[in-house]
């Protein structure tokens, strides 16, 4: 038959049961703690992780748009120092060309060699159209030295060609216009065919042909044109 308990006892395994759960609580909330701590670390990490990620990705997208901006503006100050000295060398070359044009009326001051000059032309022009007959056309002033360059053309064609004859007729109903600085224009076909030989004419035709050589004389070769046109 059991005892029954006293009150000292019953004390005593009170106090113990007490002294147990408070043993299992605080192991129970230093799991919890340890645990608590451990996911702590572990979200912490991963937010510094995503800032640190986040911080270097926007460092370096900085840093790309800065080296992308620089080179832009390098890229658009070559360009436009680029234009400039094109645009310096183009205004050369035009003023070049435009004093040339200017002393064109220099060339019809010595009688001789502006008539051998315009015999040249026309001869030019007489083996271009290769027909019997053709017409020349000059400024109204230069009518007798065009005569004499138009006999002249004449002989040498004649003799260049075994004997072929060709028949020249200036044309003083349409001479050439006002301003034109000299030459001849010569027409064939009944005029339909117009081989303009005038030293206006000529002078375009060497700022085009001329132009790559006369560039390379006064500014060298450009190592980056791989055309010389």
């Amino acid at each position: 038959m059991a005892h029954a308990m006293s009150d000292d006892q019953v004390a005593g395994e009170l106090k113990k049961m007490t002294a147990f759960i408070r043993q299992e609580a605080l192991e129970k909330a230093k799991e919890i703690q340890i645990k608590a701590d451990e996911e702590f670390a572990i979200e912490k990490s991963k937010l510094v992780r995503q800032e640190t990620s986040s911080i270097d990705s926007q460092y370096e997208k900085k840093f790309k748009q800065a080296g992308m901006s620089q080179q832009i503006t390098r890229s658009t100050l070559a360009n436009k120092t680029r234009l400039k000295v094109l645009s310096a060398r183009q205004e050369l070359l035009d003023d070049l060309f435009e004093q040339a044009r200017g002393k064109l009326g220099d060339y019809t001051k010595d009688e001789e060699k502006y008539q051998e000059l315009c015999k040249n032309l026309i001869l030019e022009g007489l083996y271009a159209m290769n027909e019997s007959k053709v017409a020349v056309r000059a400024r109204k002033e230069d009518y007798d030295v065009v005569k004499k360059s138009i006999e002249g053309a004449q002989e040498e064609y004649k003799k260049s060609l075994n004997g072929k004859e060709v028949h020249v007729e200036l044309d003083q109903k349409n001479p050439q216009p006002e301003g034109c600085s000299g030459g001849a224009s010569i027409l064939g076909t009944g005029g339909r065919i117009d081989i303009n030989n005038t030293l206006d004419e000529r002078l375009k035709l060497l700022e085009t042909d001329a132009l790559p050589m006369v560039r390379i004389s006064l500014f060298g070769k450009n190592e980056n044109r791989k055309f010389t046109d």
